[in-house]
């Protein structure tokens, strides 16, 4: 029995060894023409003198050989210990025509993300997800009715010519714009946040009116970013959708849960051992700031400001930070701030950039604090990132930190996908002050060097201005801004009070944050002034006419502390300028103050002060300020009276003064017109004077400061926004011209 066993086991040995681990002596290759024998081998991933132990093992052969896609079909077999391979090629793709496209920005984009490119093998598998990918890529750019066909063109030496007919059918206009759900602020408000507008017929120039799933998700985020400011920090802008009417037109609708009102409460930082906390007190400073105000998105992102500065200043290298957020009760939020050192301390070795076919390398690495050799602190390398995608000249900014070949160093990728920077526009108005047509073209990434441009022209019944502006927000790497412009003015009053002037010249000049949120914009203007008279101008305006040179050094002072430029709710902002003349005929001394108060009363009731004051004055004795250059008082400072009527006169002309002065008072009123969701109301108060004309010995029109109060309204119209004001004027002139009723009305192309 014991002998049988045995005998059985050596048996069962022998068997198994012979079928089941049969060694491969030789391999024989079958159907290929462009692979050689010796490179099918390397893919199968099998040599001679390898062992095929089960069916398994082929079948991982077959696998190993689809995956590179270079073949159509594939056999394997194994038999005397022989692997027999028989494969069919697939084709080469010679090109890739697209037909149907004529923007090279549209084909770029079609050609970058196809699989099936020139070069490489065509796999029928494949066409259905490229023929996708064409249709997603011009969805995003409207066209929501794309037909395409592919025909495979055969070719010599076994390749195709892959030919696309694309049928793009017209672009997709969205109707009309809705917010549903509990979105607490009105409709108007909202849609002054987005960027996608609603179709028009006389809509001609702008693409924002056509439906766009790129725009759609900007939409999204700036509706998310408005709300956080505000407070609430559980918003959820969870839909938006599209529904389809008819005549290539949509309706887009934006699905609102705002939640509730969150506080910040309990702000604290926990560092680890290796950090003081007296480096941090900075912080702690501006944690007491905010404690018990609401949520804000701005005010997380001034922490982490400073906390970079610290990083920069202290040189910490290698601080990382997180965040633990904790809602406590209902409406109070706790956040810790986490900052470590890494324990794991890596350099870069190699930044590379792909993607920016038209930008400039240089203005991607110039918005990083990162560079080369330094340490990788991801803290800076993610305020880097947000740097660059905050030049807003790139659709997509995605990166990878991945492993390089040198120990203790990492390799980061920064990958960027372009957008069009250009844009060209043209709007109108008209009002009780007149008709206003404007044109606009602007580039805000000129040559890939980052660089911003435009051109502007705008038109009414007495004027004609123009303007060139070019700016180079970096100039040479050194965080100021070099700014240059051309302007022209030309204002024919000829017919009505016998004078027209003309004035074009140029400035040249810099901006730069001298401070925290002091900005500080020093500039040159040279300008030529040309003053025209006739018969019928008064003796004062005929001592001016004449060509005039003037040279002046301007600079300005903006110290900006609202808690944020778009729709502030709260800050002040004080504003001075001042004209300082190098050569001129009068040189004139030019100063401007303004100031303005943000107060939040409720989420529905933002109130506001503002004060205006401005001067000029000649430093040569026995000349006059130009007509050209006297102050009128802003339109918008004072309502209840015609704007430029009120002040020193020539003759029947109000030809402005050497002084000028305005106060503001104004809050919403959010009780009327409650359930309108196109409309706004606001209450006002207008206090403002002109005064002090240097070629009148006694100017009794400027002795009284005129005010008035009254009703603006704001609404969003079919055909643009329109504002209304209501005026009732308390103290005057006899000599003013009141206006009780005003509005204005624009629109865009």
């Amino acid at each position: 029995m014991r002998k049988l066993i045995v005998f059985l086991l050596l048996f069962n040995s022998l068997f198994f060894h012979n079928v089941n681990s049969d060694e491969i002596k030789n391999i024989e290759i079958n159907g290929n023409k462009r692979i050689s024998d010796e490179t099918i081998i390397v893919f199968s991933g099998i040599n001679q003198s390898n062992q095929i132990n089960s069916s398994s093992d082929l079948n991982k052969i077959l696998k190993d050989l689809y995956s590179t896609n270079y073949f159509s079909d594939v056999t394997v077999d194994f038999t005397n210990n022989k692997l027999i391979i028989n494969v069919v090629e697939n084709p080469i793709i010679q090109s890739v025509k697209l037909n149907g496209i004529k923007a090279k920005k549209f084909k770029n984009a079609i050609i970058d993300n196809l699989v099936l490119k020139e070069k490489t093998s065509y796999v029928e598998n494949f066409v259905s997800k490229d023929i996708n990918r064409i249709k997603s890529i011009m969805k995003r750019s409207g066209y929501y009715f794309v037909k395409v066909n592919l025909n495979v063109i055969e070719a010599e030496n076994s390749s195709v010519i892959l030919s696309y007919d694309i049928s793009l059918g017209k672009k997709a206009k969205i109707r009309n714009i809705k917010f549903i759900g509990k979105k607490l602020f009105k409709d108007r408000k909202l849609r002054n946040v987005i960027v996608s507008e609603q179709y028009k017929p006389w809509k001609i120039l702008t693409s924002k009116k056509y439906l766009n799933e790129d725009r759609v998700e900007l939409d999204k985020r700036l509706l998310k970013s408005f709300y956080l400011n505000r407070g609430y920090f559980n918003a959820k802008i969870s839909t938006s959708f599209v529904e389809y009417l008819d005549n290539n037109e949509f309706d887009l609708t934006f699905s609102i849960e705002a939640g509730d009102k969150i506080f910040f409460n309990d702000l604290k930082l926990k560092l680890s051992d290796e950090y003081d906390i007296e480096q941090f007190d900075e912080i702690e400073n501006y944690f007491s700031k905010i404690k018990g105000k609401h949520y804000s998105l701005i005010a997380i992102e001034k922490i982490s400001k400073i906390i970079e500065n610290i990083t920069l200043r202290r040189q910490l290298e290698f601080l990382s930070v997180s965040i633990d957020e904790d809602i406590v009760g209902k409406d109070k939020l706790d956040i810790t701030f986490n900052l470590k050192q890494d324990r794991q301390k890596f350099y870069v070795n190699r930044i590379n950039i792909s993607g920016n076919d038209i930008t400039e390398e240089s203005v991607i690495r110039n918005q990083l604090l990162v560079d080369e050799g330094d340490p990788l602190n991801k803290l800076l390398f993610n305020k880097s990132i947000n740097d660059v995608k905050s030049l807003n000249i790139f659709a997509d900014v995605k990166t990878k930190i991945v492993d390089s070949d040198v120990s203790q160093k990492k390799d980061i990728e920064i990958i960027v996908e372009e957008k069009a920077t250009g844009e060209i526009s043209a709007g109108a108005g008209v009002g009780t002050s007149g008709s206003t047509i404007g044109f606009n073209l602007s580039e805000n990434n000129y040559l890939g060097k980052g660089l911003k441009v435009g051109t502007s022209l705008t038109l009414n019944e007495e004027s004609i201005k123009g303007s060139f502006n070019y700016s180079n927000p970096n100039y040479k790497n050194s965080n100021k801004a070099l700014s240059f412009s051309l302007f022209s003015t030309n204002t024919d009053r000829l017919s009505e009070f016998g004078y027209k002037s003309s004035n074009t010249g140029f400035t040249l000049g810099t901006g730069y944050e001298q401070f925290e949120d002091l900005y500080f914009r020093p500039k040159i203007s040279a300008a030529y002034d040309k003053i025209e008279t006739s018969n019928d101008a008064s003796s004062a305006l005929k001592k001016q006419k004449g060509d005039y040179l003037a040279t002046k050094f301007i600079y300005d002072l903006d110290y900006d502390k609202r808690n944020r430029r778009f729709q502030p709710s709260s800050g002040f902002r004080h504003f001075f300028s001042q004209a300082i003349p190098i050569y001129s005929k009068t040189y004139a001394l030019k100063n401007t103050y303004e100031f303005n108060q943000f107060y939040q009363v409720s989420d529905t009731i933002t109130a506001g002060l503002s004060f205006y004051g401005s001067m000029i004055n000649t430093l040569k004795s026995g000349k006059d300020v130009r007509v050209s250059e006297r102050i009128l008082i802003p339109q918008k400072r004072l309502r209840g009276f015609e704007a430029g009527k009120i002040g020193p006169k020539d003759g029947a002309d109000f030809v402005g003064g050497n002084y000028a002065s305005a106060i503001n008072l104004y809050s919403d009123l959010p009780i009327l017109l409650e359930n309108s969701q196109s409309t706004d109301v606001k209450i006002f108060f207008d206090a403002a004077n002109v005064w002090g004309a240097d070629f009148k010995d006694n100017d009794k029109a400027s002795s009284k400061i005129r005010s008035s109060a009254g009703l603006a309204l704001d609404w969003y119209t079919p055909v643009g926004p329109l504002n209304f004001s209501f005026a009732k004027p308390i103290t005057k002139k006899s000599s003013d011209v009141t206006e009780s009723f005003r509005f204005n009305i624009g629109t865009t192309f």
